[in-house]
């Protein structure tokens, strides 16, 4: 991973880094914010889920409530106690006309409350009081068998709510109702007298449950404080076991929701308990309903989180780009310093550290430029210190040399030549001295090396012969002094002085386009290609010549006029060579 993101450029790296560091906050982001936003749709449903259960609890509490105020009308019924109590004085005919009375009332009451599915009276001795004398029981059901029964018998007045449940009291009739009992008494001693059953219909609990929707596939079902499902919207099912609730889960909850882990059917248990009956109130809705906009929430997510993107990865270009601004025109600068410009100078736009990097560079490339002009001065105070050292050289073995032949000449009484070598010699060292000037004209040049000549030429008696041929156009124009006499010095001892017959020396000057050119030309032994390119290399002063050697002399022309001047050879072996020397106009 590192070598992936590893970058050339500090402006891609910075980039790169900027854009990581942003996409992974924007994911952060997004995920914190979609987790907070569902989690909040969760709370809200919860809530207002809550709500409706609370409603759902208290519409049914009012109308147990009522059903328990009827049942408390019929308890203090006279005529039903009376009945019961198996008073003698009524009779045989007086008793059956006290029941069609008490029948008539249950009916009447029945007849008003469309919710109520039938009412019931069992005595304790036996009796049994319908709504209507036409109804006959089950023969096969004991109503003191009945859990309905006992548990009112147990309570001593206080209502029952049973679970929903199939009506098997009367005969052919199989209606899901809820049966509400309670036990019946007398007034003084507290006898027992019997049990008032009243059959509710299912469909009303189913009525007042189905009036709260909780999205399209929720649903409200109802238990009792001992786990059993009163209501249900798929009774049915749940009696056929078809369908399972979590009741377990439900009685153990200790909030008042809990959420299940079914994966896309993950469903929310929201709990409300009746104070009146005890009931569980529970609203069943489903995770993905409560979310239904979940995937127009992703979808809205995802594409502000790509704008973002998009927007803050052209900003962390733009940043980097900002940044790195100054470090390439460093890095430019410093190629501008490799190609040798050491002007260059980079202006400070900021204090930060590629500035005070910047002031930085800008000393040291002053400080290289100054140190390279001071190396320049010490370098050509150098040449002309070791110039002035070597001419010096030239008095010792010519000067010694030369007055060994006037010596002789004098001798021998040849009193012409000892005056013109002896004037010649005067001439060349004056011209040599040029008064401690370092260029002088070509027309001084050839005079010295005239001079030069006429000596070399009277010591070598009829060995060497010259030539001079300059145009006199050029003759004004100056040169720096001492560059002819190391070429025919050359010429003399490594060219003619070993060759057979004599020796030829012309030295010729014309000016040119390009600029002046003077040649001077032998016809010595001459040198092969490999000695032509290594005449810098093999040379060296020897104990006959002046010790100004040709590579001194080409670097003095460099150092004063520049490399397009200088020395060029050429040579062919055995027939003699040429040296060009290309100087600048100068009037």
């Amino acid at each position: 991973m590192l070598l992936f993101f590893r970058f050339k450029s500090i402006q891609s790296s910075i980039a790169v880094a900027f854009s990581c560091l942003i996409v992974v906050t924007i994911m952060v982001t997004a995920w914190t914010s979609y987790t907070l936003s569902t989690e909040s749709v969760k709370k809200n449903s919860r809530d207002y889920t809550y709500q409706l259960m609370g409603q759902v609890s208290s519409n049914i509490d009012s109308y147990i409530t009522y059903m328990d105020n009827i049942s408390s009308m019929v308890l203090s019924n006279y005529d039903i106690k009376e009945y019961l109590l198996k008073r003698v004085y009524l009779g045989a005919s007086g008793k059956e006309d006290l029941k069609q009375k008490i029948s008539l009332q249950l009916n009447t009451v029945l007849n008003t409350r469309k919710d109520i599915s039938s009412i019931l009276i069992f005595g304790t001795n036996g009796e049994f009081i319908p709504y209507n004398e036409n109804i006959k029981l089950n023969p096969q059901v004991k109503p003191a068998e009945q859990s309905w029964y006992k548990e009112a018998i147990e309570a001593k007045g206080k209502v029952i709510i049973s679970s929903s449940h199939e009506q098997n009291m009367i005969l052919n009739d199989n209606n899901n109702v809820i049966s509400l009992s309670r036990e019946l008494s007398s007034t003084v001693g507290g006898e027992k007298l019997g049990v008032l059953l009243v059959d509710l219909n299912y469909s009303v609990i189913n009525d007042i449950c189905n009036k709260f929707k909780l999205g399209n596939r929720g649903y409200v079902f109802i238990v009792d404080a001992a786990g059993n499902i009163v209501y249900h919207p798929e009774q049915q099912m749940i009696n056929t076991n078809k369908k399972v609730e979590l009741v377990s889960q439900v009685m153990q909850a200790s909030g008042n929701s809990f959420l299940t882990s079914e994966g896309k059917n993950s469903r929310m248990y929201t709990i409300k308990t009746s104070q009146s009956t005890g009931w569980k109130i529970i609203g069943v809705t489903y995770v993905d309903e409560l979310v239904s906009n979940n995937r127009e929430l992703q979808t809205y997510t995802l594409l502000g989180g790509i704008a973002l993107l998009i927007i803050t990865v052209l900003l962390s270009i733009i940043l980097s780009l900002r940044i790195s601004r100054p470090i390439k025109h460093l890095e430019s600068s410093m190629k501008e310093v490799e190609r040798g410009n050491f002007d260059i100078q980079i202006e400070i736009q900021s204090p930060n550290e590629i500035g005070l990097l910047s002031t930085r560079f800008n000393h040291m490339t002053t400080e290289i430029k100054e140190l390279m002009q001071q190396n320049v001065k010490e370098q050509e105070l150098k040449r002309k210190s070791e110039l002035q050292a070597l001419q010096a050289q030239i008095n010792p073995h010519f000067l010694y040399n030369t007055l060994d032949s006037i010596i002789w000449m004098a001798e021998c009484d040849k009193s012409k030549e000892v005056v013109l070598m002896t004037a010649s010699l005067a001439k060349l060292f004056r011209l040599s001295i040029s008064k401690g000037q370092e260029f002088i004209s070509i027309f001084s040049e050839i005079e010295h090396i005239k001079h030069y000549l006429t000596i070399q030429k009277m010591r070598y008696k009829s060995k060497i012969d010259f030539e001079i041929q300059v145009d006199k156009s050029i003759l004004a124009n100056k040169v720096i002094k001492i560059i002819l006499q190391p070429l025919v010095e050359n010429a003399i001892y490594h060219g003619i002085r070993n060759k057979e017959g004599i020796g030829h020396i012309q030295i010729t000057g014309v000016r040119k386009e390009t600029g002046i050119l003077l040649q001077v030309i032998d016809n010595g032994k001459g040198m092969s290609l490999e000695e032509m390119n290594g005449i810098y290399e093999k040379e060296r002063p020897s104990v006959q010549s002046s010790g100004i050697g040709l590579q001194n002399v080409d670097q003095r022309i460099k150092l004063h006029f520049g490399t397009p001047y200088g020395l060029s050879f050429e040579s062919e072996l055995g027939k003699g060579t040429t040296v060009h020397i290309w100087l600048p106009v100068i009037e």
